[in-house]
């Protein structure tokens, strides 16, 4: 038996973790309150995508930010409440929109993206659900020319990291993606990147793998943890149901910030609150890869179920009941592009990213705290970024020098 780990967590963060780990030859014990991809896993758009390397807070921010303050767009809502009690993480996370610091984000988020990438189709192969993947990109829409040309900033950053992409103008997108109604003056495809059809059925794969290994998988509704002598105790929602291990890895996406207050540590997290609706086909040509209407400020994915409507941003309390407004506004603004069927879900699916004021997950070892591992605040990009975040983590865990991982360090903000 190897060194004995507890995983809280058991969206793509925490499964993929729990599967490095694992390789690596741990006893690892996989704990959630739900069944693997539940959650904030079950409801992304599903991209794999290099263009992700982008964080939301960048130079171009502060010119946005009037149009934004006005609380009405699909791209960006609020509760003015939870930001008044959060204007400190507001400010962080406005100060790290300076060049200097989105430059290091950037090449941070491109690194571990770039890590993610052959580790996520080594694990749907192992899995057996390759047929998930896709290879075909995805598509950035622009509904006028001065949009095209505020997109700039990003352009120039995925030349600068060489991603992959080819502008597109209104015939070329038309076939490629014959099922978009003409009102793209101009159209940026991202190329050398993935999605898949399914992201929660993917989670729920890597933890049945995870299992068919010999893991162990415990539903537990952790409510504390603490130090204990030599190891780390997980507290539940009854007496009986502590679990405890030398190694405790935190990986509990917004959930993280409650918990981790019960052994000291304050994160400076807010919470990217976004829904999904899943629709018919309409008439005509299917859509084939997602596509992110830059104008209209949704996402565009075609799933198993259907096509998956995803929005922008809602900054607000975790566990606030759903405001499906921003839903209705993104849907209208949809179907303007495409001949969108009638809605397949019976409500709103409303998801919780955790975002950090620098737009970087936390990836090591707590400052202070032996064996207190953390993988958390992926914001948007945790599906993108998991299996290079356990694959950091293992190495961490392993023994190795954390130097090269400085920028995913819990010390900056611990």
């Amino acid at each position: 038996m190897g060194k004995q780990v507890i995983v809280l967590g058991a969206g793509i963060v925490g499964v993929c973790c729990a599967l490095e780990l694992q390789r690596r030859g741990m006893d690892v014990t996989l704990v959630d309150r739900q069944e693997p991809g539940q959650e904030t896993s079950h409801g992304n758009a599903g991209v794999l995508a290099r263009s992700s390397l982008m964080p939301f807070n960048h130079p171009g921010l502060w010119r946005q930010l009037p149009r934004l303050l006005k609380n009405d767009t699909v791209q960006f809502r609020y509760r003015p409440g939870y930001l008044a009690r959060n204007l400190g993480w507001a400010a962080s996370f406005l100060w790290r929109a300076r060049p200097s610091v989105f430059q290091e984000t950037a090449a941070a988020l491109d690194s571990l993206i770039r890590l993610s990438a052959p580790e996520h189709q080594r694990l749907l192969a192992e899995a057996g659900i390759s047929h998930r993947l896709r290879d075909t990109g995805w598509i950035f829409l622009f509904r006028s020319e001065a949009a095209w040309q505020g997109s700039a900033l990003s352009r120039a950053a995925y030349a600068r990291h060489q991603v992959p992409t080819q502008a597109l103008d209104p015939a070329e997108l038309a076939r490629l993606e014959p099922a978009l109604a003409p009102i793209f003056t101009r159209a940026l495809w991202i190329q050398g990147s993935y999605s898949v059809d399914d992201p929660g059925a993917v989670t729920r794969a890597y933890a049945d793998l995870f299992q068919r290994r010999g893991g162990t998988l415990r539903r537990l509704d952790a409510t504390a943890i603490c130090r204990d002598g030599a190891g780390w105790t997980v507290q539940g929602d009854h007496a009986s149901a502590a679990l405890a291990a030398p190694d405790l890895v935190v990986a509990l996406g917004p959930w993280s910030k409650s918990l981790l207050k019960t052994t000291g540590i304050d994160l400076p997290m807010a919470f990217e609150r976004g829904y999904h609706m899943h629709y018919g086909a309409g008439d005509g040509p299917a859509l084939t890869r997602p596509v992110y209407d830059t104008g209209g400020g949704y996402v565009l994915s075609p799933m198993a179920r259907g096509l998956r409507l995803t929005t922008g941003v809602e900054l607000n309390d975790c566990e606030t009941p759903a405001r499906p407004d921003q839903l209705d506004l993104a849907e209208s603004r949809a179907r303007e592009a495409l001949a969108l069927g009638a809605r397949l879900d019976p409500q709103a699916w409303l998801g919780r990213r955790p975002t950090l004021p620098d737009s970087r997950p936390m990836i090591g070892q707590a400052p202070r705290r032996p064996g207190l591992w953390l993988a958390l605040g992926h914001q948007h990009i945790g599906f993108s970024t998991a299996p290079g975040t356990a694959k950091i983590l293992g190495e961490l865990m392993s023994g190795a020098d954390g130097t090269p991982y400085r920028a995913f360090r819990p010390g900056r903000f611990i």
